[in-house]
Parts: structure tokens; sequence; C-alpha cells
């Protein structure tokens, strides 16, 4: 699509001092308004959720579409207040919590809607079934010409949808690697006890936060010419550089403070999933190190605290004996642990004497999200017919050898999802 030619030159040096002065301080006004509402996890997380409002005044002109993509570990983190504000300042929004994707194939079109998605991990979850195509569409619409083929209509023509849209998604939890790697990610915590907003009231929020919607649309329509054409100096490369250019294009095309403060926030949230993604990454592979040790053990109930310890830092292969200044220890094990809802309790032995312990069968559910084992084979069909017993004779003995070990294998039953 040729974006709005408009004004614009694509230089923002270029730019009137008024104009340029209208958008920094435009910017400023819907800053201090989000920052009203919502406590953000940091200074620049506001910078940032200012800068994918504004940009999404300019979707028409950009080659990729950012997710937004709003997680905490629990409920009451502001996760939905945080959608509440964007639906009132965005470019056309589109709330959803539970939609079909024929219809957001449908609607996505030359000038896209804003989806808004509260309760994501409902979509990505284990339990989301159906919801599949959802998935690939939210996937493949970060960037253009990223279309959907699907059987359409009473002649049943392949039709290509087009997927490309921006994204805001809420929900508890991480969302999938492929939705996070292409958004620009706000990591809420509950509100401290000093920390105040204002009450969100559609009899006044609305009006307010719509009027700066409007002087948005006003200011930016007219510069998507020049936005399409900018190419501005990123301080990030790669899919991180395709996320954040949106944002710094509106921050450039303000000018002011704002270029610099937006790429300022770039980098610190950037460098800050990295560390994530090196945290969540170390996490995973605990709960695989963690399974081999109740594996060599005989898959036992439980393990006490020290000797689960033991056996991860004797492990030569493995980050655990240099883990922190001493290696890992007992602190170390229950934090890595928490976020899967893990921890130590006071177990009892054969021996009668009770100890700390993490019990085994805390770890199944994170075992099979984060880490699940190779499939299995399916048996034979010789294995799963049993013989027809003849009328008063006994049941005829089973032939061959009956597998050693516990029941389902090394790992154990697996549980019923």
């Amino acid at each position: 699509m040729v974006p709005d030619s408009g004004s614009g030159t694509g230089d923002p040096a270029r730019a009137s001092d008024e104009t340029a002065d209208e958008g920094a301080a435009l910017l400023d006004e819907l800053r201090a308004a989000i920052g009203r509402y919502v406590v953000l996890p940091s200074d620049e997380a506001l910078t940032a959720v200012t800068l994918w409002v504004a940009a999404s005044h300019i979707q028409p002109a950009l080659q990729h579409a950012p997710r937004l993509a709003v997680v905490g570990p629990t409920k009451g983190c502001g996760k939905s207040r945080v959608l509440d504000v964007l639906h009132e300042t965005v470019h056309k929004p589109m709330m959803t919590v539970n939609t079909s994707p024929a219809v957001v194939f449908r609607i996505i079109g030359e000038d896209p809607p804003t989806l808004l998605v509260d309760e994501a991990d409902t979509i990505f979850g284990p339990k989301a079934g159906d919801k599949e195509d959802l998935r690939g569409l939210l996937n493949a619409g970060h960037q253009r010409n990223r279309p959907a083929w699907r059987i359409s209509g009473p002649e049943h023509k392949p039709t290509a949808f087009p997927t490309f849209a921006m994204a805001a998604l809420a929900g508890i939890g991480d969302l999938p690697d492929t939705i996070m790697d292409r958004a620009v990610v706000l990591r809420m915590q509950k509100r401290k006890p000093g920390e105040k907003i204002a009450p969100f009231r559609s009899r006044y929020s609305v009006p307010e936060l719509n009027a700066l919607r409007d002087r948005l649309a006003a200011w930016l329509t007219p510069l998507r010419g020049a936005a399409h054409r900018l190419v501005p100096p990123m301080p990030v490369e790669d899919r991180a550089a395709d996320t954040w250019e949106p944002l710094v294009i509106v921050a450039d095309l303000a000018g002011g403070h704002w270029p610099a403060q937006a790429r300022a926030a770039c980098l610190s949230m950037t460098r800050t999933e990295v560390v994530q993604d090196e945290q969540t990454t170390l996490k995973t592979r605990l709960l695989r190190d963690i399974r081999r040790a109740f594996e060599q053990q005989g898959n036992t109930e439980a393990l006490r605290s020290h000797d689960l310890l033991a056996a991860l830092v004797q492990d030569a292969e493995a980050p655990w004996a240099e883990y922190g200044t001493k290696g890992l220890n007992a602190y170390h094990l229950a934090n890595l642990l928490r976020d899967f809802g893990i921890s130590p309790a006071n177990h009892r032995f054969e021996n009668g004497r009770q100890a700390k312990a993490y019990a085994r069968n805390q770890f199944l559910d994170a075992w099979a999200r984060y880490c699940p084992g190779p499939a299995r084979p399916a048996p034979a069909v010789s294995e799963t017919v049993p013989a027809r017993r003849v009328p008063g004779m006994p049941p005829t003995p089973p032939t061959g050898t009956l597998p050693v070990g516990p029941p389902g294998g090394p790992a154990g039953p697996r549980p019923t999802r």
C-alpha cells in the first residue's frame, strides 16, 4: 500500500519548528496521561508505550507492526488497565478476549485496526486447542506482506487475507518466544503501597484520552509519507531493530528530547529482555537437570534439597557449580523454581526422619510444559489386543519378557492433560 504522501519530507530535520514542537509537546501530554492511569515498570517502559500508541496512527506507512506484550506474574498487576488506556488512544482499536480467527482475518485490511487482546495466556496456553490459527496470524502479522491463505466464498477459491496489524497482548506469564521476540515487553508488577494512580472512569477519562487520540491522528496522518521514507539510525540490530523502528520513527518526527529518549528506552528494554531470555533458558536447563537427577535415583517420590543440590553441582557439564559466587545453593534453587510454582517442603523419608525436600510430582507439570520428553513410539498392535479367552479355560499367560523399571518407563507415569 502506498502511504499518504502528506506534507512530510522524510527528513525530520527539515520539518518546521512549529510541527516539531507540536509533536514533542503532544507526546509529552500523552506520556503524562498514560502515567496517571497506570504504574509501568520503568520510565523507559512509559516512553515505549507512549511511542507505541503514536506509531499505531502511522500503521499504513510501516514495514513492521510491533507487538506490545503486557505480561505479569499474577493477576492485579495492571495489565487490563493498560489495555483500557490503549483502547482510548490507539488507531481503530479492536478489543477482544476470545475471538474467532475468521473474524480477525476479515477485519484486517489496508488500514488495519490495532488489536488489543486480553487474557492472551488462554490463547497460548496448553489448553489453547483450536486457537492455532490465531497464533499463526499474530506471528505473521508482525511484518507486512505475510498473508494467510484460506479457501473462501461459495466458489471455494483460495483467498489471501492480510495479517499485518499492530497488536497488544496482555496475559499472566510470558507469551511464546515467537511473540516475545517481536514485542516491546512490559513486565508489570503489583503497585507498592505508596504508588497512586488516578481512577479510570469513562465519564471523564475517555473524553480526555480520546481528545489526545484525535490530536495524534491530526498530527501524524499527514506525516505518513515522511514516516514511510525515514530510515532512522538504530541502536540495536536484527529483530529488535524491526520491532523498535516504528517507535523511533515517531520520536524522530516529534523531535526535541524524544529521539534520544526513544533510543535510550530501546537499549534499556532490549538489554533487559536479553537478560530475561538468558534467565529463562537457564531455568529450562535446571528443569531438565532436575529430571535427570530424579531418574538417576529411580524416580523416587522426593529428593532431599541437599541431595538434589549435590547432584546438580557435581555435573561437570552443567553451570551450577559456578552459579553465583560459590555455586548453586538452596536459596538460589528455590528462587529459580519459584516461577514454576515449585517449592521445598518437609518430607518424611523411609527412616522416619524429616527433611526439606522437593517432591517429584511438583515438577510434572513444568516438565510437560517447558521440557517435554521425546514422544514414545506407539505400541505394536499385538501388544494392545488381548488374546481371546476360551470359556471354561484359564487365561493364557503372557509371552515374552516384562519391562524392567518403574511404570511408564524411566520418566515414570505421565500426568493426564
